[in-house]
């Protein structure tokens, strides 16, 4: 659910972010100090408040905008932002719908947009702000230098927390070739996980807001993120208790709605994961399937990986397994066979390398 709030505010963001026509029209209304109420969508539900103005139906562009706001009524576009739809018209909302606003061009706005679930932008004359209203989400948009400047604090941040993340997952490789993973080990991972997660959650809200300014730190993101993603749903599927039906996206999607004190808390992960929430279940000695680690064996197919696992049930049993064992596994020749085994011996010499350093 508030995955869903988020993408709907991104959306919204997205099609006012710097680099858009709306947007140069929003900014030429804000320096004009006008004020302004513009809905973006010409929805039966949004047309039902719509009282008197006059429709134009014409083609959208910023000093249309412009001119159109130095009137005191609403401004309807349609949902894509193309068409100017109605000039100077008054919005109606029901009166009992709640509003912390102040303001009747604020509260107006919030009424509007928590009715009709769309999107709904008010210009304060006075205050010189954006606000932007999706449904019961309120967000006022802040100057670029300001978004910049938090941007790249949290890129910096970012940095520290991957290196972190990224030699937490090389303690975790050594103990899993040395079959000494505990309980308390994988949740130490995925909390790590996690917060990395919620900071490039952020700097994505980030460059969204930035629009076009914001590319050199998408770049930025993309270089440092790489496929945490993909690697940390291969932890949860090693990882999982015996006999777990959730998928591993669902148990991804349950910790993402962790609070900030719960993520802090290892018993946390211990129950998430299926070990249940005492104590002394942090201290179990747990063995991978294997799917983050064959992973890591260039130009092994995730078909082949999944039979290895299906086949042999865990890690530990791949590794001991000789060439010929591997060879009797379906899509494995004696040419891949040894390619895994000397890809397996690969890793755990350099993980037990980079342990060290």
């Amino acid at each position: 659910m508030a995955s869903e709030r988020e993408d709907k505010l991104l959306s919204a963001l997205r099609i006012m972010a710097p680099g858009t026509s709306l947007r140069e029209g929003l900014d030429n209304v804000l320096r004009a100090r006008t004020g302004a109420i513009i809905v973006l969508s010409d929805s039966p539900q949004v047309l039902e408040l719509v009282d008197g103005g006059f429709q134009l139906h014409c083609d959208f562009s910023p000093a249309a905008l412009y001119e159109l706001a130095k009137m005191d009524g609403a401004i309807i576009l349609s949902a894509d932002t193309k068409k100017i739809i109605y000039a100077n018209t008054q919005l109606v909302p029901d009166p009992s719908v709640p509003s912390t606003e102040t303001g009747i061009r604020h509260r107006t706005a919030e009424r509007v947009s928590r009715m009709t679930d769309e999107i709904v932008i008010a210009i304060s004359q006075r205050r010189n702000i954006i606000s932007l209203y999706r449904g019961a989400q309120k967000y006022i948009l802040r100057d670029l230098n300001v978004i910049l400047s938090k941007a790249n604090q949290a890129i910096q941040t970012l940095e520290k927390y991957k290196a972190v993340l990224d030699q937490t997952l090389v303690n975790l490789g050594a103990l899993e070739f040395e079959d000494l993973v505990t309980v308390y080990d994988v949740s130490n991972v995925m909390q790590r996980f996690e917060m990395v997660a919620r900071i490039v959650a952020e700097i994505k809200r980030y460059i969204v807001e930035l629009g076009t300014e914001g590319r050199l730190i998408n770049m930025q993101l993309v270089e440092l993120v790489g496929n945490s993603e993909k690697e940390f749903l291969s932890v949860i599927r090693d990882y999982m208790a015996p006999g777990e039906t959730r998928q591993p996206t669902e148990i991804r999607e349950q910790l993402a709605e962790f609070t900030s004190d719960e993520l802090l808390e290892p018993i946390n992960f211990c129950r998430l994961t299926g070990y249940g929430a005492n104590l002394n279940a942090l201290e179990r000695q747990v063995s991978p399937s294997g799917y983050r680690i064959l992973q890591k064996i260039p130009r092994l197919p995730n078909t082949v990986v999944e039979n290895l696992i299906n086949y042999f049930g865990s890690l530990q049993e791949v590794l001991r397994a000789s060439i010929e064992d591997l060879d009797d596994v379906e899509g494995i020749g004696e040419v891949r066979a040894r390619a895994i085994t000397e890809g397996l011996r690969r890793l755990q010499g350099q993980a037990l390398i980079d342990r060290h350093l």
